[in-house]
């Protein structure tokens, strides 16, 4: 099969969405599919893949790592890589997606939509007001999931809140997926703990993501102030809050038990998991959250905020409560104490190859009712 990938962003940034887009790509791959991915090109990085297919881009008018694609895809540039694609699977409803769109209408070949991201959770980046922002974006995720022969969606809360904004189309359910052996082979190394700060006889309490206000971590440094001080937290990851949760750190008075590790090269993470005595989670917009899984993987006790999706992805592998500080910080106790334990045979079901299979058949499917019909 010759599959395109269509996605907004995608290497050098590190996000959940392209770590979940190079998953499936590397998945794909063995499973002996041929894969090529379409996205915007970013300047200063020179891409190694031959697979990958740059397509021009601007800067956006505000500060991000992201770009502004211009819709020119040179088709006589991708057809000699791919001639003639199975299928077109695209990543955002922005206009890599769109151009994902017409592509699968040239060919004459189904459209897979996985949606990613809640937009309308993002709506504050966006210098407009904000209610009519929303009501836009939820338009261009109505659109174009319904534009699509068949979307794809990593919960089940999440089909639910598609079908809430009016999307008719096939929703399948599968989850993003991650190197699971990847994430259970880090080992607990002092040197890593001391990097951050942290001695072995304090525990160390792991966040891991974009530092964005999306993701809710003043909630997470409100936690900390309520534990006892040899808890010490480390947060890795960069992006636009970073100063404010800096702030926010010196004014509840955790400055010096908070460390900020900004990004890490993904090949350290394993070992950064494994270097901690508990996961901490506090995001409420995530539609997975695949820094979970990677926890799991790695055997930590988890402890996050109350959400469907979340619940959903850990089942009974965590502890998953209230979103106040009092809550997290007593259910902290407990991981802290060895009362939550990890449990990484439930990350099984995020492997990789066992997703790329899933969506395979996805794609199988929609083949096959194309050649009936």
């Amino acid at each position: 099969m010759r599959i395109v990938l269509f996605t907004e962003c995608y290497r050098p940034i590190q996000n959940g969405v392209v770590a979940a887009v190079e998953a499936l790509t590397f998945a794909l791959r063995a499973l002996g599919h041929e894969v090529l991915c379409v996205t915007p090109t970013m300047p200063g990085y020179h891409e190694a893949n031959a697979f990958v297919v740059r397509i021009p881009s601007l800067p956006l008018p505000t500060p991000s790592a992201y770009r502004l694609t211009l819709p020119l895809l040179s088709q006589r540039r991708v057809a000699p890589m791919m001639r003639r694609p199975s299928v077109v699977h695209a990543h955002s409803p922005f206009v890599t997606g769109w151009l994902g769109f017409r592509t699968a209408r040239r060919y004459g070949v189904p459209l897979v939509f996985t949606y990613h991201t809640r937009l309308e959770d993002y709506t504050h980046y966006v210098p407009f007001e904000t209610r009519a922002t929303k009501r836009v974006v939820s338009s261009l995720t109505r659109t174009y999931a319904n534009a699509a022969d068949a979307v794809i969606v990593p919960t089940q809360a999440m089909e639910s809140y598609l079908r809430d904004l009016g999307v008719t189309s096939r929703i399948e359910i599968v989850p993003s997926g991650i190197d699971v052996d990847l994430f259970a082979s880090g080992r607990r190394r002092a040197d890593v703990r001391a990097r951050f700060g942290v001695t072995e006889a304090q525990r160390m309490v792991l966040c891991v993501g974009r530092l964005g206000r999306e993701k809710n971590l003043e909630l997470a440094l409100q936690t900390i102030a309520a534990l006892p001080s040899e808890v010490r937290l480390v947060i890795i990851g960069d992006g636009p809050h970073s100063v404010a949760l800096r702030a926010a750190a010196l004014r509840g008075g955790v400055a010096d038990r908070v460390h900020f590790a900004l990004e890490l090269p993904r090949a350290q993470l394993p070992d950064v998991y494994a270097s901690a005595d508990a996961f901490l989670f506090t995001s409420t917009s995530e539609t997975q959250g695949l820094v979970l899984a990677e926890a799991l993987a790695a055997g930590l006790p988890v402890v996050a905020v109350d959400t469907a999706q979340t619940r959903e992805v850990l089942g009974e592998a965590g502890s998953v409560v209230a979103a106040g500080p009092e809550a997290l910080a007593h259910a902290l106790r407990a991981a802290l104490a060895g009362g939550i334990r990890g449990d990484a045979h439930a990350a099984r079901r995020f492997e990789r190859m066992r997703i790329a299979e899933q969506v395979v058949a996805v794609y199988d499917s929609l083949l096959s009712a194309r050649a009936v019909g």
